[in-house]
């Protein structure tokens, strides 16, 4: 009986054995698996850990919904609006960086010259995905330098008349690809790649928009450079567009130390479905922000289109199709906004766009960033007097 007992505790104790050893031997491979991961090397510097930079591909609703699991308010607040989120999804996004609902991410990685899902969504519409994010036409440039006639020549614009004194510029308006144009205007022209002329272009988008801004008490200054000619002129090509602007941007910085926003303007090469929202029974030219990501610190210039886009989608619902920031191989991805934080790309509408849904939408635009403009002026008076 005592040999029976001695047999049937020792057989015990090596199943406890057995089962502590193969715990603590999971628990070794888990372990050695993160160790792992973490110490793969990063891209560039400052770039975030490996764990935070696939945690940018995770939708933040994952996150909200486990939140919600443990918070009842945020069930309450969040229920109707999630979508169900399983944990294969979210495996299968953290660590292929694959997302079911979007058979390009497949692709993506593989396929040369297909970058798309390398851009990243900062904040956008509903409707808003990586098929459907701003083109640039990048025709050869003996095609944007062709001349063209025009259906209806558009009436002059009228220079900027402050209602009240304007004592310095304080924004800086410029054109890159100057000889982006529309569709409606051009005449016996219907291919996208066509759209640009030398006069009825996106510089009037410019001039009214430094128009809509001094009705609003902001002084800005807008480049009239022909960057199309400057690249003829120096044997360069459409894609060297940017290092044609940099030293205007560079240049009007460094003499006008007043200038603190800079706005880089552009028409999208989408067609009207994408480009153009009803509003009070009104049509108008939808914005999208350009972020360059391939520059460090970019964060203040997507803070600064971040906060337009929301204000704007407020007051003007939908008439700003979000913030993306876009880099990688085939673009510039840096669009000079490394030289002030607050350097921003906008897409004022599409190749489809009339000019009076333009202005509509010019009118729109500075009213908002007027709010904005003041508030921050408001908010930069108040810590300078130690308020």
């Amino acid at each position: 009986m005592a040999k029976i007992k001695f047999k049937q505790k020792k057989s015990k104790f090596i199943i406890y054995l057995k089962t502590i050893l193969g715990s603590l031997l999971v628990w070794f491979v888990v372990f050695s698996i993160i160790g792992i991961i973490v110490s793969l090397p990063l891209g560039k510097g400052k770039s975030p850990s490996f764990i935070s930079k696939e945690a940018e591909h995770i939708p933040s609703d994952f996150y909200f919904t486990l939140l919600s699991t443990e918070l009842k308010p945020l069930q309450i607040h969040f229920n109707q609006a999630l979508p169900d989120i399983t944990f294969s999804d979210f495996v299968l996004q953290l660590t292929t960086q694959l997302n079911r609902t979007d058979i390009r991410t497949l692709f993506g990685n593989e396929l040369p010259g297909f970058y798309p899902y390398q851009n990243r969504i900062i904040i956008g519409q509903a409707e808003t995905n990586y098929s459907n994010l701003p083109v640039e036409s990048a025709p050869p440039l003996e095609i944007i330098l062709e001349d063209r006639h025009v259906i209806d020549s558009p009436e002059e614009v009228e220079k900027s008349k402050p209602n009240g004194e304007i004592k310095d510029a304080t924004v800086f308006i410029y054109n890159t690809h100057n000889r982006e144009s529309f569709l409606p205007h051009l005449d016996n022209v219907s291919d996208p790649s066509s759209a640009f002329h030398s006069e009825l272009n996106v510089s009037l988008i410019s001039e009214e928009l430094k128009k809509s801004l001094a009705d609003y008490g902001i002084g800005s200054l807008v480049d009239q450079t022909d960057f199309s000619q400057v690249l003829h002129d120096k044997g360069w090509d459409y894609w060297q567009s940017y290092q044609a602007s940099r030293p205007i941007v560079e240049e009007v910085v460094n003499q006008n130390k007043q200038v603190n926003y800079i706005f880089d303007i552009h028409r999208d090469s989408r067609r009207k479905d994408d480009t153009t929202v009803t509003i009070n029974a009104q049509d108008y030219a939808q914005l999208f922000f350009v972020i360059g990501a391939d520059f460090e610190e970019n964060e203040k210039n997507a803070q600064l289109a971040t906060a337009l886009h929301q204000q704007l989608d407020e007051a003007y619902p939908g008439i700003s199709r979000g913030v993306a920031e876009m880099g990688g191989s085939g673009r510039n991805g840096v669009y000079n906004q490394d030289i002030s934080a607050n350097a921003i790309l906008i897409e004022f509408g599409g190749v489809d766009n009339t000019l009076e849904e333009l202005y509509r939408t010019v009118a729109a635009f500075a009213e908002v960033f007027s709010e904005y403009y003041w508030d921050a002026e408001q908010v930069t008076i108040n810590l300078t007097e130690g308020k």
